[in-house]
């Protein structure tokens, strides 16, 4: 078995294959030279260096008989020959072959865009954090997760932050407005400033010029403008893409015994009736090790309900499904502020769960809530409403 890709989606994939009873080699590729780390953490670190939060020491790959390469790209796949093939020039035989790639950072499509930094990648997150270090300005290009994430954590270091948006709002469809907005009104409490409704006409070494001529100053500027998902080298290869690596329910690629799954790929999903990619740490370790399990001989769809979360000061936002602005709403508010939307569809089936509070405060009720979209249950709207209704009750209703 062969991995191409050692984040977190590549690597749970490694370990749920001797998990499933695999006994053959396994070699797990990453084009980093580092061994494989978390990614949320980068855009939370304390003060100081950014230090990576491993997935596995090296102790457990050894233990599990898994060969990691790291610094050493994959540059083709000969699907006839059933090999891959290194960038330093060596060839690896498979079997199956599992594409775990992930996404890179869009470049910002504007004069001086090089002059913007960009965070995906471990080396990304000290750059930036070393350059804040002496930074007492940031503007941030781009209100989206990351952006907030990257406002919060530059704000405590005492650096002064602009963001600056296209959209009207902040964090897009992903987030439902109502939340969005009580996001970006604790940002701008802390002393965040938003520039909605604008684009980029220019980027300098230390400023951004907004499409109306305003010069915005910034001793450190980022680019947070989504991701692209990583193809070139499956559309190298042949296979089918469509806003990424396209893949069945099983996880499997136009091509014979090859996988895909993670950021990279855009999934059949049974409970949504079409392709759909998930850019999630969750869908990362659910989806590798889903394929992995049917690589290694299962014949299982995968479906699990899309689940992310953020966490900007002190605020703990946590999304399962997902949310569309056609959905009927019902609102449950809670102790302390915290709140829960509950996204219904026209025959009243619960379709997806925002909520947002201090710390953990929703977790345990929008994991409640993904069981019941799991169940494809229609719980009662008065119930769902009123804070004193367990949802435990409606999921076993």
């Amino acid at each position: 078995m062969v991995i191409i890709g050692a984040g977190e989606c590549g690597t749970r994939a490694a370990f749920a294959l001797r998990e499933a009873g695999y006994g053959g080699s396994i070699t797990l590729i990453g084009k980093e030279p580092h061994r494989p780390y978390e990614r949320p953490p980068l855009s939370k670190p304390s003060t100081g260096e950014v230090t990576p939060k491993l997935i596995a020491t090296g102790e457990r790959f050894a233990d599990a008989d898994i060969t990691l390469v790291t610094g050493d790209p994959v540059t083709s796949i000969d699907t006839a020959a059933n090999s891959v093939r290194l960038q330093s020039g060596g060839t690896i035989p498979y079997a199956k072959l599992l594409l775990a790639t992930g996404t890179q950072p869009r470049a910002l499509p504007v004069e001086g865009g090089e002059h913007a930094m960009t965070f995906r990648t471990l080396d990304d997150a000290r750059a930036i954090f070393k350059a804040a270090e002496t930074a007492s300005s940031a503007v941030l290009i781009g209100a989206g997760l990351i952006g907030l994430e990257l406002a919060s954590a530059l704000h405590d270091r005492d650096i002064g932050v602009t963001v600056v948006e296209v959209a009207d709002r902040a964090l897009g469809r992903a987030v439902p407005s109502e939340l969005a907005d009580i996001i970006v009104a604790k940002h701008r409490d802390m002393g965040v400033t938003f520039r909605f409704g604008t684009g980029i006409d220019k980027v300098g070494p230390t400023s951004v010029t907004l499409a109306d001529g305003t010069e915005v100053r910034g001793d450190l500027i980022v680019a947070a403008i989504g991701v692209t998902p990583e193809t070139a080298v499956a559309e190298a290869a042949g296979l089918e893409i469509a806003n990424g690596i396209k893949v069945d329910d099983r996880l499997r690629t136009s091509a014979p015994d090859i996988f895909a799954a993670g950021d990279c790929a855009s999934a059949l999903h049974p409970f949504y009736g079409q392709h759909m990619r998930f850019e999630s740490w969750r869908n990362a370790q659910d989806q590798g090790e889903a394929a992995a399990r049917n690589m290694a001989g299962a014949d299982d769809a995968f479906a699990r309900v899309p689940w992310f979360w953020s966490d900007q000061y002190d605020l703990g936002l946590q999304i399962t499904g997902l949310p569309d602005p056609a959905h009927r709403i019902v609102t449950r508010q809670m102790p302390n502020d915290a709140r829960l939307l509950f996204h219904l569809a026209d025959d009243g089936r619960l379709m997806a769960a925002s909520g947002i509070g201090t710390g953990n405060a929703v977790a345990k009720d929008i994991r409640l809530a993904e069981m019941l979209i799991e169940k494809g249950l229609s719980p009662d709207a008065d119930a769902m409403s009123d804070p004193a209704v367990n949802l435990k009750k409606l999921l076993r209703g």
